[in-house]
């Protein structure tokens, strides 16, 4: 292997799916947008989750938004569901792995939040039943997916669905997108400059 022809064909692939996602997500970004500052507005909050990957990333961006993304400014309402491992692990051990996150839904949810659910195959099991419950108790869905999306534009009124199958190229995109909603967050707040 050549280091230098790997680190190149890493870069143009990892561009090559940024071109992508800029081409095909403007218009649901611009959306799912909307969706969090009308809860953050009406004094709801963001509840993120996922699994591997998706769970440092979901606690990646509810960290952003409650301590800060671009500068100091008031907390933004959010939680990572998937960094409570009392939860996780009873919930695991007593109902099964795939109830843990809609378990804490159903217990931290309320009507007008916003669940991002945040999964590379758009298939996995938790994040499913999660946006199923989140639906049921009138939470506004959203996800961040892959590949051709799963299941995710069915049960999330926004999905962003990163055009490429290679799971590491999607999870870049998503810490990208995610940084994006952040930011743009914190300005259509007026929190910052």
């Amino acid at each position: 292997m050549d280091p230098l022809d790997y680190f190149n064909r890493e870069l143009d692939d990892h561009r090559a799916v940024q071109n992508r996602t800029q081409e095909t997500l403007a218009a649901p970004f611009q959306e799912m947008l909307r969706l969090w500052v009308a809860a953050i507005e009406r004094g709801n909050k963001i509840l993120f989750f996922g699994n591997g990957g998706s769970a440092a990333d979901a606690q990646h961006l509810a960290a952003e938004l409650v301590v800060r993304f671009i500068s100091d400014r008031k907390p933004i309402a959010a939680i990572a569901l998937n960094t409570d491992t009392s939860a996780l692990t009873a919930g695991a051990n007593d109902l099964g792995y795939d109830e843990v996150f809609a378990r804490q839904i159903d217990a931290l949810g309320a009507p007008g939040d916003v669940v991002v659910g945040i999964t590379t195959s758009g298939t996995s099991p938790n994040v499913v039943k999660a946006l199923q419950m989140a639906r049921a108790k009138g939470l506004v869905t959203t996800a961040l997916t892959g590949r051709d999306g799963g299941l995710m534009p069915e049960l999330a009124d926004v999905a962003l669905i990163v055009p490429a199958t290679s799971t590491r190229r999607i999870q870049e995109m998503h810490i990208t997108l995610g940084h994006m909603l952040c930011g743009a967050l914190e300005k259509s707040l007026k929190l910052v400059d």
